[in-house]
């Protein structure tokens, strides 16, 4: 006993003896310093001696009666370390937590090979065949390739299973009610110019229009925490997809009949009337330009052109119960203005050059034949009215919702757009080494689980993925084998005080099994 620290010892799995130093406070006592792990009284020796040189050294009030502790003679130390060598480094500490977050995530139940490829998108994203490599190198974890491959093809069978666990841990570890979830669209696309059964050419919001490509969905809670996704063909217009999906999501969530939000690419009259028939509520973009010209002079009339002004309209001649919001921004302005002037010099140069083929906003075709393209000036006045103004289309009563709440609730879909990049970006969904249709699927749904277990820490934490990826690789083990008994011992780098408070807020012991 050194003051208020502790030796203690512990048998672990392996059946060697770890030496540790524990700090006491009152009743409650806490991990200080894991100083190894011995398999024979030597070794044994050696680091209680340690342990008692640390405890000596860390407590507040040093022992007026130390014993003297034996100095390491030159017959001893060197001896050991002339035997000793390192054969390996792993990091299973990083894989360990990331296990931890999977099952606090729900997913728990699953064959550990998914969540060792869900993992990986995390630590190093790859190829199924690569990362079943780097699983071996980083973790000492062996997979048969071919039997991977074939479980791989069965994980589709657990999309369900997966979801349920999403909503659930939304449920109970986030509290959420689903009153309200974000809905949006993006699009992978394929290194290749050559179409499956599945992948497209489509809409790409990546510029690949040639490219074949696949339309993902996607439902987030307020948040950013993902609870459902699907996949569709890469031709899908994304407007047509999100009515499947939400109603999907409906049967997993019961009775709550959330309020969905979505941007304007979901805008459309049938999307809207079927919503409504269907008892949701709805709060989507709305694409102002497309609007009939005498409802923007209504608007241009009527809303105040000072910073943060809103107001509601009756948008009923549109889609049934519906209104919309529109709000001025100063800072959307000036952005709006300088687009504005740019694209209006660009069109009259492009005239004055005779140069009207190449793409501008404001030129059109002239029934003139001597002056085929001439400025359109409407388009101009059209445009011009609308600088700075945003439009906001609801099916939600003003005395359910104010306007500054149904803004305020479309404004959270950046954490949709954020997840997506995630996806794209920490998890590389893409490229995709897949074919058919189930191999995609189940790609993706991998890609689903690490977005659930990345932002699952990034909530907890208040830490972006790539610094708690970071914080994680800094632990990590060496491997060090006695060459006269042939044992391997495993020491550990000490974690730092971010990555102990990492652990904390998610949940996770210091030490995870």
């Amino acid at each position: 006993m050194r003051g208020d620290l502790t030796i203690r010892t512990v048998k672990t799995a392996s059946g060697a003896t770890a030496v540790q130093v524990v700090q006491n406070k009152g009743k409650q006592r806490s991990f200080l310093k894991h100083i190894g792990s011995a398999h024979t009284e030597h070794d044994l020796e050696l680091l209680m001696a340690e342990a008692r040189q640390y405890a000596e050294a860390h407590c507040w009030q040093p022992n007026l009666f130390a014993e003297t502790l034996p100095e390491p003679s030159s017959s001893t130390l060197p001896n050991v370390l002339a035997h000793a060598k390192l054969v390996g480094v792993t990091h299973q500490f990083a894989r360990r937590v990331l296990l931890a977050c999977a099952r606090k995530c729900g997913l728990g139940n699953l064959h550990e090979l998914y969540l060792d490829l869900a993992l990986m998108r995390i630590i190093e994203p790859a190829s199924k065949l690569k990362t079943l490599e780097l699983l071996e190198r980083y973790f000492s974890v062996r997979y048969i390739g071919r039997t991977a491959y074939r479980m791989l093809a069965k994980l589709i069978e657990h999309q369900a299973t997966i979801e349920n666990a999403a909503i659930q841990t939304a449920r109970d570890d986030m509290q959420e009610m689903f009153s309200f979830v974000l809905y949006d669209v993006t699009t992978l696309y394929f290194e290749s110019f050559k179409e499956y059964e599945f992948q497209k050419p489509g809409f790409s919001k990546d510029n690949k229009p040639m490219q074949p490509q696949i339309v993902v969905g996607l439902i987030t809670t307020r948040s950013g925490f993902p609870v459902m996704h699907e996949v569709f063909e890469g031709n899908t217009f994304e407007g047509h997809t999100m009515l499947a999906v939400v109603k999907r999501f409906q049967e997993r969530v019961g009775e709550t009949k959330p309020v969905i939000v979505a941007d304007a690419a979901m805008l459309s009259k049938t999307n809207m009337q079927e919503l409504e028939n269907e008892g949701y509520c709805y709060i989507v973009g709305a694409r102002l330009a497309n609007t009939a010209a005498g409802f923007i002079n209504l608007i241009d009339r009527t809303l105040p052109r000072t910073d943060k002004a809103m107001r509601r309209f009756d948008y009923g001649h549109a889609v049934k119960n519906a209104a919309m919001i529109c709000e001025f921004s100063d800072a959307r302005y000036k952005k709006d203005r300088r687009e504005f002037d740019k694209q209006v010099k660009r069109a009259l140069d492009l005239l004055e050059r005779n140069e009207p083929g190449r793409r501008a906003k404001f030129v059109k075709k002239s029934k003139e034949k001597n002056k085929p393209f001439i400025f359109d000036t409407a388009l101009q006045a059209k445009t011009e009215k609308l600088l700075g103004v945003k439009g906001f289309v609801t099916n939600i009563p003003e005395e359910t919702m104010s306007n500054a709440d149904v803004i305020s609730y479309y404004r959270d879909l950046w954490h949709v757009e954020q997840a997506f990049r995630m996806s794209k970006s920490d998890l590389q969904a893409r490229p995709i080494f897949h074919r058919t249709q189930d191999s995609i699927r189940a790609h993706m749904l991998i890609c689903f689980m690490g977005l659930m277990m990345g932002k699952y820490m990034e909530i907890k934490t208040g830490l972006s993925l790539r610094k708690i990826r970071e914080e994680l690789w800094k632990v990590h083990e060496a491997q060090i084998v006695d060459q006269r008994t042939g044992e391997v011992h495993v020491m550990q780098v000490e974690t730092s005080k971010l990555t102990n408070s990492l652990l904390e807020k998610i949940g996770v012991s210091e030490h995870p099994h």
